[in-house]
């Protein structure tokens, strides 16, 4: 789907326009944020756009050159134009992919969420698993993993797990990791080599701002109790997790990783926050929030997404049939991009598609 040269001129002086205004130094407070969160946004578009348009001149210039009487002159133009119809046409897509509508929440921050599903030690082993792989690539891509709670199991696996992953477009790169993550292996406390299937569930919520969501006192009932679980003697023996529930939505966040009651009321607000923000988004964007969950998975924690089966040292994300045989890979981080790029490419073909529909 072209971009007409109207709609490119209409870009660059938007673009220009944003520009200007960062660069007259009236901006402040409120303003200059908004126009700065503009201009980046908008950056990437205009400068393909601007690579579409010279590359259109150019054309334009050696169809031109293509109807001289000069022989040698009309077959340089003629390979050169063969050559450059080529890169123009990929311009153009990734053009159109820039100007896809965007999610408003894919350049934030995200917390990660890692439960045990069915499967009881064995899914809880997966659930750790798990949690190192996007630990992995998280530090690949130059994120800030930081662990907000967790509930361990008596083996060394995670019931529950929460993290906090920072860095730029991190919920853009991880949110099509919700749902169910099955595995497939011969677990360590089967003695008669069996394989059994377990499973464990994430959820990728992007990581609101303390103006998206405004959480009232007396919404709030907070129990503080002695954690219980793998973390040493003085998680035992101090009255420092923290259970709070939101009674107008009956959500209920516990959090027992820290040393301090503080902290841990501090971190469960926090992931408080991602929930009733993520719940709100959901019920904001109604029909398009449908649409956008029929693209690669609802990204709903009951459905099915992806199998690691151990045997055959395989991946597969059922959403779009993509088997890697790279299991190792994928679980120590780098493999898992792959998987990442090619989700998020089906969703932008699929988008794009819809578009043209």
């Amino acid at each position: 789907m072209a971009v007409s040269d109207a709609r490119l001129h209409q870009i660059a002086a938007r673009f220009a326009e944003i520009e200007a205004r960062l660069a007259s130094g009236t901006l402040e407070g409120k303003e200059f944020i908004a126009a700065s969160r503009d201009y980046s946004e908008l950056e990437p578009v205009a400068k393909v756009a601007g690579l579409v348009e010279a590359m259109r001149c150019e054309l334009a210039a050696l169809a031109a050159m293509a109807e001289l009487d000069d022989p040698e002159m009309r077959d340089m133009a003629e390979e050169e134009s063969r050559v450059l119809k080529v890169e123009l046409a990929e311009a153009e897509h990734q053009l159109a992919v820039a100007m896809l509508p965007r999610d408003s929440a894919d350049s934030r921050s995200a917390m990660l969420e890692v439960r045990a599903g069915t499967g009881g030690d064995e899914a809880a082993l997966f659930a750790a698993d798990l949690l190192r792989m996007y630990e992995r690539f998280a530090a690949e891509q130059g994120w800030r993993f930081e662990m907000v709670s967790a509930n361990a199991s008596d083996i060394g696996g995670f019931k529950e797990a929460v993290a906090e992953i920072n860095g730029n477009g991190v919920f853009a790169k991880l949110k099509f990791e919700s749902g169910v993550h099955r595995v497939q292996r011969v677990p360590v406390t089967e003695s008669g080599g069996r394989i059994h299937t377990s499973a464990a569930t994430v959820a990728v919520l992007p990581e609101p701002d303390e103006v998206d969501v405004q959480i009232e006192d007396k919404d709030l009932k907070i129990d503080v109790y002695r954690a219980s679980g793998a973390g040493g003697q003085h998680v035992n023996t101090t009255d420092s997790a923290v259970r709070i529930t939101h009674l107008p939505t009956g959500t209920v966040v516990t959090c027992q990783d820290g040393r301090s009651q503080h902290k841990n009321k501090a971190q469960a607000m926090q992931v408080l926050r991602a929930r009733l923000f993520e719940a709100q988004r959901d019920a904001a964007q109604g029909e398009e929030a449908a649409a956008r969950k029929a693209m690669v998975g609802s990204g709903d924690r009951s459905e099915r997404i992806r199998t690691y089966n151990f045997p055959q040292g395989r991946v597969t994300d059922h959403r779009i049939n993509l088997t890697l045989h790279r299991l190792t890979e994928v679980l120590e981080g780098p493999g898992l991009g792959e998987l990442v790029d090619a989700l998020i490419a089906e969703d932008q073909a699929k988008r794009l598609a819809a578009l043209g529909e």
